[in-house]
């Protein structure tokens, strides 16, 4: 189901931008945006065609279609320890967009957010964009794991805000739920926002549990927001669809009122709240044939790297991305132009404009693709040298 025979290469150079197929020259083959090669599940396009059979896109509810609400809490409910219900949940326009809006809610001009380094721009985007300040606090690159003793040491009189992402993009490390409950210790000790960021949530290798994070404790429920999306594990990133999640009803309903999903400003189409709904109810079985291809791709990618001398990988415990360490002495920038130019690969260098400052030396490489193209990728890296 997930070879190469099963790629339309054709339709991704006409669709697939961002970083890929559509946007690169012929032959280059890319390894970069974390959005998958293969077709959407079936179930999700017969249930946008069956949707649209009786010719109706009118206004749906402002914070989202009641299937949509039914269909998040209960998979969150179900896979992930939560405890929500449909009012728990607004929908919107893609999990980044949840990121920012939250930033613009939770902070004002000059206040401090703490994010994770190295994490994915948008942490640092959402913060700055809201007039916040970034306090990066870092995080071991081998291991995934949060300095602690760092991170209360930035707390002062202007943190409102510490941001995590977990699963943890690009090192692909799950947060056991004791590390999400010292979180919570921190946070409510300090009186701070958490926003948990768990877009990767679904993509999780050898059957590992995951913990929602407000599902932790009673204080991680108190001032947090859950951010998801649908982009990665089922492939629809083009109808920009995500949700937020928060257990505190007068929370949440400050929050879309502040943030303009009470009018006809803001809301989020029908059509992808219906793919939405439809891949969480429907879809379950593409999704778990996809994630077995996607773990057989870790280990390949793993395995290959692991024999270079050029690049030392981690093993990611979630995500489809991988995070070498380059050990040939050169920047993550001139590795991606030299990979670029001398492999024909495309990959997304650890720079600081992509992650932050803690990503330096390293590079991201993308595996939701065929063993094939996989393959032939990651192998062109290793012989341009």
């Amino acid at each position: 189901m997930f070879s190469n025979n099963d790629i339309n290469f054709e339709a991704l150079k006409r669709k697939a931008y961002n970083g890929r197929w559509a946007t690169l020259e012929e032959g280059i083959i890319p390894l970069t945006a974390a959005d998958p090669d293969f077709r959407t599940a079936p179930e999700i396009e017969q249930g946008i065609i069956e949707y649209l059979k009786d010719g109706y896109l009118s206004y749906g509810p402002f914070s989202g279609l009641p299937e949509f609400k039914k269909s998040v809490a209960d998979h969150f409910n179900k896979e992930k320890h939560g405890s929500f219900f449909p009012e728990n949940i607004l929908a919107v326009n893609s999990a980044a967009q949840g990121m920012f809006l939250i930033a613009s809610y939770v902070l004002k001009p000059g206040d401090e957010a703490i994010i994770l380094d190295p994490v994915d721009f948008l942490f640092k985007k959402s913060v700055e964009t809201a007039g916040g300040k970034v306090m990066l606090c870092p995080v071991n690159t081998v291991t995934g794991d949060i300095d602690f003793e760092k991170l209360i040491s930035l707390i002062g009189p202007k943190t409102r805000l510490i941001s995590i992402c977990n699963p943890h993009n690009p090192l692909g490390k799950i947060y056991s739920k004791e590390v999400l409950i010292k979180i919570a210790e921190i946070a409510s000790a300090h009186d701070l926002w958490v926003m948990s960021d768990e877009i990767w949530s679904d993509i999780i290798y050898d059957n590992k549990d995951f913990h929602t994070y407000s599902s932790v404790s009673e204080k991680a429920k108190r001032k947090s927001f859950t951010v998801y999306g649908f982009s990665k594990s089922f492939g629809i990133a083009g109808l920009r669809i995500g949700a937020v999640l928060c257990n505190d009803q007068e929370i949440l309903e400050d929050f879309t009122e502040k943030s303009n999903f009470n009018s006809t400003i803001e809301g989020v189409s029908t059509l992808s709240q219906i793919a939405g709904s439809v891949a969480l109810e429907k879809a379950k079985p593409w999704y778990k044939e996809f994630l077995a291809h996607l773990q057989r791709n870790r280990n390949l990618a793993f395995t290959l790297l692991s024999r270079s001398e050029i690049l030392n990988p981690n093993l990611p415990e979630a995500t489809f991305v991988l995070f070498p360490k380059i050990e040939n002495g050169m920047s993550s920038d001139q590795f991606a132009q030299h990979v670029l130019k001398q492999g024909k690969v495309a990959i997304v260098p650890g720079s600081e404009r992509w992650f932050g400052k803690g990503a330096e030396g390293h590079i991201r490489i993308c595996f939701s693709t065929s063993q094939e193209i996989l393959e032939e990728g990651i192998n062109r890296i290793i012989t341009s040298f």
